[in-house]
C-alpha cells in the first residue's frame, strides 16, 4: 500500500506539466523521498529543449508576420498605381535624346519633296534608311510638299533597340505629327519601318473673360506718361528712361531696334492710390536693314515697316504726385 501511495503522489503521473517544479519544493521536508528526485536534473535538460523549441516557434511566427505585412504593403502600392520596380528594365539603355534628334532630321527630309528634283530627296534619305529600302521610301515621285518647324513631341520605347518617336511639323497653314519607328544598335540609328502621318490636336478652347473694370480718370492721366516711356523704351536711352521710371530702378530698352508707332490702349483697374498694375497695348514699327537704308520707301507693302501689336503689364507707383514705372513684363490673363 505504501508503494501505491508513493506512485500516486508522483507529479509526473499526476499530469503536472512541469515534472519537477522548483517553486514550493523543500528537500528537508521531503526526507528520503527527495533522493529519487535528484534524477530530476535530466528533467532540467527537458526544460531547456522546451524553451529552445519555443524560441524557434516564435522566430518562425515573426518571419511569417513580417512577410505577410510586406506583401500587403506591396499590394497596396500596386493598387494605387505605383508598380513595384522591375529588375533589369529593358528600356533603360535606349538613348532617347539621340533618337529624337535622328527622327527630327529624318522628318525634315521625308516631308519635303518636289517632283522637279526627286533625286535630291533620295540622296538625303539614304542616311536614314536600312539597306535595300526604296530610295524614295514610299513617295511616288509626283507633287510637291514643303514642311518646317520640326519639333520633338514624344517617344515610346519598346526595348533597348526599338522605339517610336513623334515629331511635330507645320506645312502651310496646317500642323501635323509624324510617327517615326527607329532601331538603335551600337551608337547608330535607322528608320525601321514606314512612318505615319497623324493629325495634330487643334487649339485649346480659350474661355471668354468679362470686360475688366477700368479707372478712366487714371488712364487719361497715365497715357502721356506711358507714351513717353515707350518711346524711350524703344531707343534704350537711359537718360530719357530715368524720367519715367521709379527712383532706384533701371530698365533696359531695345536700343533702337523698334520705334513706337502707337500706344493703342491703356487699361487701369480700380485700386490703390500709390501703386497699380497697368496693361498697355502698343504697336511697334519694325524695319529691316534694307528698309532703313532706303531714303524713300517704295509703295510696295513689303517695303513698308512692319507693325507688331504687343501687350505689356507695368507696375507703376506714385512718387511726388506723379506716376513712374517700377517694372515691365509681358501681359498675361489673370483668370480663365
Amino acid at each position: 500500500m505504501a508503494r501505491r501511495s508513493d506512485v500516486q503522489q508522483d507529479p509526473r503521473i499526476a499530469g503536472d506539466p512541469d515534472p519537477y517544479p522548483l517553486e514550493g519544493f523543500d528537500p528537508a521536508s521531503a526526507g528520503r523521498a527527495a533522493a529519487p528526485r535528484r534524477r530530476g536534473w535530466s528533467g532540467g535538460g527537458g526544460r531547456w529543449l522546451v524553451w529552445t523549441g519555443r524560441v524557434i516557434v516564435w522566430a518562425l511566427i515573426v518571419v511569417i508576420v513580417v512577410n505577410g505585412v510586406r506583401a500587403i504593403f506591396e499590394r497596396s502600392l500596386e493598387g494605387d498605381g505605383v508598380p513595384a520596380p522591375a529588375a533589369g528594365t529593358a528600356t533603360s539603355g535606349f538613348p532617347t535624346t539621340q533618337a529624337a534628334a535622328f527622327a527630327n532630321q529624318f522628318a525634315a527630309v521625308y516631308l519635303n519633296y518636289d517632283a522637279a528634283n526627286p533625286q535630291q530627296r533620295a540622296e538625303r534619305l539614304r542616311a536614314f534608311l536600312p539597306e535595300g529600302a526604296d530610295d524614295q521610301f514610299g513617295w511616288n515621285g509626283y507633287g510637291r510638299m514643303s514642311a518646317g518647324a520640326f519639333q520633338f513631341a514624344g517617344i515610346e520605347v519598346a526595348d533597348d533597340h526599338n522605339a517610336r518617336v513623334t515629331v511635330t511639323y507645320q506645312s502651310g497653314g496646317s500642323r501635323g505629327l509624324l510617327s517615326v519607328p527607329v532601331y538603335y544598335d551600337n551608337g547608330r540609328f535607322v528608320v525601321s519601318a514606314q512612318p505615319a502621318l497623324l493629325p495634330a490636336p487643334g487649339p485649346a478652347g480659350l474661355p471668354q473673360l468679362p470686360d475688366p473694370d477700368r479707372d478712366s480718370a487714371t488712364e487719361a492721366e497715365l497715357r502721356p506718361q506711358l507714351e513717353g516711356f515707350f518711346k524711350a523704351y524703344a531707343t534704350g536711352n537711359q537718360v530719357d528712361l530715368q524720367r519715367y521710371v521709379a527712383s532706384g530702378v533701371t530698365v533696359n530698352g531695345f536700343g533702337g531696334d523698334f520705334t513706337l508707332a502707337e500706344l493703342k490702349d491703356v487699361v487701369v483697374p480700380p485700386g490703390g492710390t500709390d501703386s497699380r498694375k497697368v496693361t498697355a497695348v502698343v504697336v511697334w514699327a519694325v524695319a529691316s536693314g534694307d528698309q532703313v537704308a532706303q531714303a524713300s520707301p517704295a509703295q510696295d507693302p513689303a517695303a513698308e515697316p512692319a507693325g507688331l501689336e504687343q501687350a505689356y503689364q507695368l507696375t507703376i507707383e506714385k512718387q511726388g504726385g506723379k506716376w513712374f514705372v517700377r517694372d515691365i513684363q509681358g501681359a498675361s490673363r489673370s483668370v480663365g
